[in-house]
């Protein structure tokens, strides 16, 4: 792979990626899917690690499959992509740097739903949101070693 197809991916990589942001913005604050169009008068929040992991597990046949595995399954899978990209685009790509980054986000979203009693602030969110970085940084990952490994990069030449 020559200079110039790297250049081809790596922007649209970039280009995936600022999309992917705005389909996470807005997923995550704005769409209705989940009642957040509109703030409630009484805010919920959870500053327990575990606590509403815990809940969505003991009460799951009560509150249905559906609820369970967006809650639990959702935030992971919704982060995996931000964690892929994030290393793909950003030069100092790294476990901890993608850990960084994804808790990051999810605080800012976290904060964001505090701010305007949006949705709800949730701990195990920020565990699980992290999680899917994390799972997409080594998905990026396996995928950068086969690319590597296919074009010869990394032998020595001579």
């Amino acid at each position: 792979m020559n200079q110039r197809q790297t250049r081809k991916i790596r922007v649209l990589g970039k280009v995936l990626f600022v999309l992917y942001l705005f389909f996470l913005l807005y997923f995550l604050i704005f769409s209705d899917w989940y009642g957040r169009t509109e703030g409630s008068g009484q805010y919920r929040y959870n500053l327990v690690l575990f606590q509403e992991i815990k809940r969505f597990i003991k009460y799951r046949e009560e509150l249905g499959s559906f609820a369970v595995f967006t809650n639990l399954f959702g935030n992971i899978l919704i982060f995996v992509p931000y964690g892929f990209f994030i290393s793909m685009a950003s030069k100092s790509r790294g476990f901890f740097m993608t850990f960084f980054y994804s808790f990051g986000l999810s605080m800012c979203v976290e904060i964001f739903q505090i701010l305007t009693k949006v949705g709800s602030f949730d701990v195990d969110d920020l565990l699980l949101n992290t999680m899917g970085g994390i799972l997409g940084y080594i998905l990026f990952s396996i995928c950068n070693w086969i690319r590597r490994k296919q074009y010869g990069y990394g032998k020595k030449r001579g």
